[in-house]
């Protein structure tokens, strides 16, 4: 592809609540972003997130510092012409945070940029308009649910028209609301989990405005993993699959994995290990949008934060 790597290239590094994300990228001869490389990395940096006054932990910040040095080490081949260090609601919302971004400008020599919550939502919008196969979507919404946030985007005719950034992130939910991540779902959380999203939704003012049957995104670590649990079954890869998560194929693996211990649910393939005490939460909230939107469906996106900012950085 010799369109492409003659072109400069750019490293993103997106520093989530559960997981730290690398993605290469270039623009092609036809301007589009394309990837040279990406790899996750799940690091869990946000435990205690919920906390009243949050605060990365040691052994947290340890293991965000590890995995953007490996990160970068996996982007140096490139020779990107700029590495772009990002981080969300975890390190944005602990009150030690600007300790983690210190030691890892002095393990790495990068700054690390913090985003706010309406930053990162209209970054993943920008993200969301490269990917190919939404190309001709005029007017859809986006939810990206990660570790400590959800992001919510409403578009008309491809521009954002809403955008919020709440804290219904799972890791977030899973802390306030399950007494005991090592045990099935059950209840109260099975019911305050969905109620207290539909209250956050509620009081941030954002609407389902569009016309109906709305076209509905979804990103982020969940709805990926559900896809992948999808393919496992299939026998084949995520990449290989239909893009389309149904909401009754959520109800239905809620209903499943709800209903299995820790343990259980970390032999699930498809489902990484490290993200089971949370997924239940986490498929209960986007489940709740669902309802809320009225949608039937997810159509699965890569295309995020990642892509936004690259789009971002090539533009320079």
């Amino acid at each position: 592809r010799p369109s492409v790597v003659k072109n400069p290239s750019v490293a993103i590094i997106d520093i989530g609540s559960n997981s730290i994300k690398l993605l290469v990228a270039t623009r092609s001869a036809d301007g589009h972003v394309t990837t040279l490389a990406h790899r996750t990395i799940d690091a869990r940096i946000s435990a205690g997130i919920s906390r009243v006054a949050p605060r990365l932990s040691e052994d947290g910040m340890s293991r965000g510092a590890e995995a953007v040095h490996a990160l970068l080490a996996d982007a140096a081949p490139f020779a990107p012409a700029h590495c772009v260090l990002v981080a969300t609601s975890a390190v944005r919302d602990a009150h030690n945070g600007a300790d983690f971004i210190s030691r890892v400008h002095a393990a790495t020599g990068h700054t690390i940029r913090i985003l706010t919550g309406n930053e990162e939502a209209n970054l993943i919008g920008r993200g969301l308009t490269c990917d190919p196969a939404l190309a001709t979507l005029r007017d859809f919404y986006v939810f990206d649910l990660g570790g400590g946030s959800l992001e919510c985007l409403a578009f008309r005719d491809r521009h954002i028209a809403q955008a919020v950034s709440l804290q219904l992130g799972c890791v977030r939910l899973t802390e306030k609301f399950v007494a005991d991540p090592a045990a099935p779902f059950a209840e109260p959380a099975a019911s305050d989990i969905p109620r207290h999203t539909r209250a956050s939704v509620a009081a941030s003012g954002f609407t389902f405005s569009l016309p109906t049957p709305a076209f509905a995104v979804g990103t982020g670590g969940t709805v990926t993993s559900v896809r992948a649990i999808l393919a496992a079954r299939a026998g084949t890869k995520l990449e290989l699959t239909a893009p389309v998560v149904t909401l009754a194929q959520l109800r239905n693996l809620l209903a499943e994995l709800g209903s299995l211990s820790l343990a259980d649910r970390q032999q699930i393939p498809g489902l990484p290990a490290t993200r089971a005490d949370v997924f239940p939460a986490a498929l209960a909230t986007v489940i709740t949008v669902a309802e809320l939107g009225g949608f039937s469906a997810y159509h699965h996106s890569l295309f995020n934060l990642r892509y936004g900012l690259a789009a971002e950085t090539l533009a320079r």
